[in-house]
């Protein structure tokens, strides 16, 4: 009877990857190479290439793990230039690709949610997704990356590529052979790794007394750990760091607006960066935690905080006056709601996934 069992899964999994396939195979079938540039898109000139895909499982905090019906979702298309990070801090430039797939946004869009520490702290801000491959290689996403950000279905899983040719060199950059993660937002493409076949979803694992309602909230600094164990405690910020505006609509998943005004600050990251070295397992394990004075508390990776290519940063705002937020707050613009804003910013927590 488990012989069957086991036969039945794994051939639901295979048809549902053949399915996805199917759909993709037709998808690229309608988009044809322009050969002959007949039109304005850059990015339909060259052959597409099929890259087979592998069985998809989804499990973690959720009510309903199993297998990924790829025939259900739609094909998003986006475009990427792949760079790699060299083990002595230099980078390699690999190529530029138009990549048709699946996004994590559609992917996790039918989950239940069960988070393990909903009872403490109900929000959904401190959630993350690791994703692995059989090959043991594992990267993770804040909740916060796939569902907050300003510009959605940023995050695919490819079956197909496409080289952005330069019209003048003609180079021809090389293809990926399997199915791939990739990451728009990334400058670096370290989280792009290939044939993924699981995403976990969790929650973060720090712990804060939570009080809700505290007032005056203030915290005059917060203090962090740095990668060599050292403790910090952050008061002031460096003189050579210079503020940065954003202009903003300031809106939240469940209150709405707040506020139009703009917010002037520091790059999160130009504060951080002392105590938090550029590397590969950061760019793919590194995740932070930020709470505020009342336990508030949000999830970010070390990725979409160093090394993003949209020159939408994170902001640390300083306001020494403001006894009911101050003296240090976050602002997450990359978010299209503000819920992964912090006040009163008391410790930043930073772990290895």
């Amino acid at each position: 009877m488990k012989k069957v069992f086991l036969s039945l899964s794994f051939g639901l999994m295979l048809a549902i990857c053949v399915s996805g396939q199917t759909q993709s195979q037709t998808f690229a079938t309608q988009n044809k190479p322009d050969t002959t540039d007949s039109t304005n898109n850059f990015y339909d000139n060259e052959p597409i290439k099929q890259l087979p895909m592998v069985a998809l499982a989804v499990d973690g905090e959720i009510a309903n793990p199993g297998a990924v019906d790829f025939s259900k979702l739609p094909l998003r298309s986006v475009i990427v230039k792949e760079t790699s990070l060299n083990p002595d801090g230099s980078n390699k430039f690999v190529g530029a690709y138009r990549y048709d797939g699946y996004s994590l946004f559609d992917i996790l869009n039918t989950i239940k949610l069960q988070k393990k520490n909903k009872a403490e702290f109900p929000p959904i801000i401190d959630l993350y997704v690791e994703i692995s491959n059989d090959k043991g290689e594992k990267v993770i996403f804040s909740w916060g990356e796939i569902y907050y950000p300003n510009n959605l279905h940023n995050i695919i899983i490819a079956n197909t590529v496409m080289r952005i040719v330069p019209s003048k060199t003609k180079e021809l950059w090389p293809l990926s052979e399997t199915s791939k993660l990739v990451v728009v937002s990334d400058l670096l493409t370290e989280r792009n790794i290939s044939n993924p076949s699981k995403i976990t979803v969790r929650s973060a694992d720090a712990t804060f007394k939570i009080q809700k309602g505290l007032s005056p909230m203030f915290s005059e600094s917060f203090k962090l750990t740095s990668e060599d164990g050292k403790s910090a405690v952050i008061k002031d910020i460096p003189k050579e760091l210079n503020k940065i505006t954003y202009n903003t609509i300031f809106y939240g998943r469940g209150k709405g607006i707040h506020s139009t005004t703009p917010f002037t600050g520091y790059e999160l990251k130009q504060v951080l960066e002392p105590y938090y070295k550029l590397s590969k397992e950061n760019l793919q394990h590194g995740l932070f935690v930020f709470a505020g004075l009342d336990g508030y508390r949000v999830a970010i990776t070390y990725a979409e905080l160093f090394n993003r290519n949209d020159q939408a940063e994170f902001l640390l705002i300083e306001n020494q006056d403001d006894k009911e937020g101050g003296s240090f707050k976050v602002f997450p613009a990359p978010d299209f709601f503000s819920d992964r804003a912090v006040r009163a910013l008391s410790e930043i927590r930073f772990e290895k996934r």
